[in-house]
């Protein structure tokens, strides 16, 4: 079968003619437009995710005003890149990066003679805030996650708290593909670099990092940048998915795309963004978005309506697509009321076909999981040492991340590793689902363990059939 190639040189999609059984991952319409795993980028405060990602995809995930003004990433960062594999050429300069919307062969100069690379890989990477005050943030995206890279500058000391605080955030998430970077490699000498990299060895042992390769880097520099798109490509699998299944995507940004001052025929609906867990989306199908709007009556009695909306558009970094597959970041645009989805407030909600998503819950009862000790955090300003984490407390305030949700939970009862919760929003959810569980301790949210649902109280939802609820 030839494939055919579009205006803007990437491989044609047609959805009138999809056949799902022969669907993959690596299918050229597929990876010539749309990334097919996400990578998340953790680490400690000011040790190079960001650059990284933007040495890779040539995009910064520094977007935002007060991001730009404090040169640190304070929401979560997105960025895709597609990896190129020439076999011509040896490793690990056999292996380039670029732009997500370049074309699927590219034409470069190796030992005086023109080589072709062709898309090998293309990846979405999801790059975290690495201060300590976020990290709740970074616990969201840790939801859509197929694998890691942890970034450890080799001009401090290993380990940093957030590095202690992510590393068991992903582990307690159950990420087992970690590639260890250690950046800044141009800025120390060679036996304080081996110095550094037996402390990260040292630190990796015993943790889902343990047989991780650890690549010297300088994501300033562009240096062994080829050899960590090498181990991207070798390393870490794709991950199996269900393109069959009912489609579920997890919302972790949502968008009013319109500028102030619109007319009214020139709106569009709001965007939400996120990542296909499991089926395929198809642009102009009907969609459900749960939980959706909570809504009060005078008697401040609450109900719950889920959104129904259509897909109007769908694109994957600047390409268009027919359809969405499961891995990579999208962006569906819909026919929301823009005002529902601005200002990231459709993250945490699930989007899926009409009356195939989970229930929505208002409580949960949850198996608890407590760390030993209190990371990324001193208990005492002058020991500076690791506290101990005490145990759940009734009515006691918790948060909660469920998904991509950072929800608040008052717990309304605990009896040995069991409690249960009254959540302060509603949430659409599964019984069996992980969650990470965090204590206000000084000004911020610490991670403190986490636990499983092992059932809930399901909210009647409004307008939605009893069958579907």
């Amino acid at each position: 079968m030839t494939l055919e190639i579009a205006a803007d040189g990437l491989a044609k999609q047609d959805k009138d003619n999809l056949d799902l059984s022969i669907l993959a991952a690596d299918t050229p319409e597929v990876i010539s437009r749309q990334a097919t795993i996400n990578i998340g980028t953790i680490g400690h405060v000011a040790h190079g995710k960001s650059t990284v990602v933007k040495a890779i995809s040539g995009q910064s995930t520094i977007r935002y005003k007060k991001e730009l003004e404090k040169n640190i990433t304070i929401k979560l960062g997105y960025s895709n890149a597609k990896i190129y594999h020439c076999a011509d050429v040896p490793r690990p300069e056999a292996y380039m990066s670029s732009s997500s919307s370049d074309k699927d062969e590219i034409t470069r100069e190796f030992e005086g003679k023109a080589v072709t690379y062709k898309v090998h890989r293309h990846v979405s990477f999801v790059d975290c805030p690495g201060h300590d005050v976020l990290m709740q943030t970074m616990l969201n995206g840790t939801a859509v996650m197929d694998a890691a890279i942890l970034l450890v500058a080799c001009n401090e000391p290993c380990p940093q708290p957030q590095t202690k605080e992510h590393m068991a955030a992903i582990e307690l998430m159950g990420l087992k593909h970690i590639i260890v970077l250690q950046n800044k490699i141009d800025l120390i000498h060679e036996n304080s670099a081996k110095s550094n990299y037996m402390d990260i060895r040292k630190f990796i042992q015993g943790t889902p990092a343990d047989t991780s390769p650890i690549i010297p880097i300088s994501a300033q520099m562009k240096y062994n940048i080829d050899v960590l798109c090498d181990y991207i490509c070798n390393f870490i699998p794709l991950p199996l998915r269900d393109f069959t299944e009912q489609p579920k995507m997890i919302v972790i940004r949502s968008f009013d795309v319109n500028n102030p001052g619109s007319e009214v025929h020139e709106l569009k609906g709001g965007v939400c963004g996120g990542s296909l867990m499991r089926g395929v989306l198809v642009l102009g199908q009907e969609i459900e978005i749960r939980p959706g709007v909570t809504v009060r009556d005078d008697a401040n009695n609450s109900q719950v309506f889920p959104t129904k909306s259509k897909i109007m558009s769908l694109k994957s970094d600047k390409n268009d697509l027919q359809y969405a597959v499961p891995g990579g970041l999208i962006a569906v645009g819909t026919k929301c009321d823009p005002f529902l989805c601005r200002s990231d407030r459709m993250v945490g909600q699930i989007l899926g076909s009409p009356g195939t998503l989970p229930p929505v819950f208002r409580q949960i009862e949850i198996r608890t999981h407590l760390l030993p000790r209190l990371l990324g955090v001193a208990a005492d300003e002058n020991k500076k040492k690791e506290s101990k984490i005490k145990p759940l407390e009734k009515n006691e305030n918790l948060m909660l991340n469920i998904g991509s949700l950072s929800c608040g939970g008052r717990i309304i009862n605990v009896k040995g590793r069991s409690a249960r919760l009254m959540l302060q929003q509603p949430v659409c959810t599964s019984e069996g689902e992980k969650i990470a569980i965090s204590r206000r301790i000084d000004r911020a949210w610490r991670l403190i363990g986490w636990g499983d649902i092992k059932k809930g109280v399901k909210s009647e939802l409004g307008g939605v059939n009893d069958e579907d609820n």
